[in-house]
């Protein structure tokens, strides 16, 4: 069983982010089933207050992607470390040049995916790409969808990186997880923005103090406003309330 922790009734692992590498590589060897979703501060309260979103992140298995989250844990006494979504695809794609390991790209737009796919592999040369695919901003219909899933399939892969954006892309891994052969589903779209070149990353500095939101609140202000102005404080306030005793969560929740 993977130890985990209820942080506003979302599931999310306590294992440390090498732990989190080795159970990637371990499902790999089993030919097992995972669906991994580093969840910063939006998408824990997407899952507190939609759920559709937090099913999703407790049948997936949801880490502590931002240091806020990391934060909370550790008000409520787990060991916990940042299990950050870019950080795990650049140490696994390394990883992968050794163990063979095939890659399948799932989101974005074609310039971002295709330049995605360039960087990384310039990064990591002999990266196996099963393939990439770029779905249209809508919902597929049924036959889009089987195709894709297909596609998928038909490469081999032994990772599907999903870059939808949160929660579309957990919803995504826990509606497809069953149906999809490859072992290993990462959400990571903000990797997908980062290694493209769309969005600046923050500094690592930033990143480690926890001010990582701030950074991409000024970069894209118009599109991140809500995001961070509104969801953040009421996260730190509904983190205050569980800890208090005044918000409790239960599976049938």
């Amino acid at each position: 069983m993977i130890p985990r922790a209820d942080l506003l009734g979302v599931k999310i692992s306590t294992l440390s982010f090498n732990d989190t590498i080795r159970l990637i590589a371990e499902v790999i060897a089993r030919e097992d089933r995972l669906a991994l979703s580093p969840s910063p501060v939006y998408t824990v309260m997407q899952g507190y207050e939609r759920d559709d979103v937090r099913q999703a992140l407790n049948a997936n298995l949801a880490a502590p992607d931002g240091m806020p989250v990391v934060w909370a844990l550790r008000l409520m006494g787990h060991q916990v470390e940042r299990v950050y979504g870019p950080d795990i695809m650049q140490v696994v794609c390394a990883r992968s040049i050794q163990e063979g390991w095939r890659h399948f790209f799932y989101g974005g737009t074609p310039d971002v995916v295709e330049k995605l796919i360039e960087v990384l592999k310039s990064q990591h040369p002999n990266l196996l790409v099963a393939g990439f695919e770029s779905p249209p901003f809508r919902e597929l219909t049924c036959e889009e969808d089987e195709a894709i899933v297909k596609r998928i399939n038909e490469s081999k892969a032994h990772i599907v990186w999903v870059g939808l954006g949160s929660p579309k892309q957990d919803m995504w891994m826990a509606d497809h997880r069953a149906r999809l052969t490859a072992p290993v589903l990462i959400g990571v779209g903000a990797a997908f923005d980062f290694f493209s070149g769309r969005v600046r990353q923050a500094p690592r500095w930033m990143q480690r103090s926890g001010l990582e939101w701030l950074y991409r609140l000024m970069s894209e202000p118009s599109r991140l406003w809500r995001r961070y102005l509104i969801y953040n404080p009421k996260f730190v306030v509904c983190v205050l309330m569980q800890i208090a005793g005044l918000l409790r969560f239960d599976d049938s929740r």
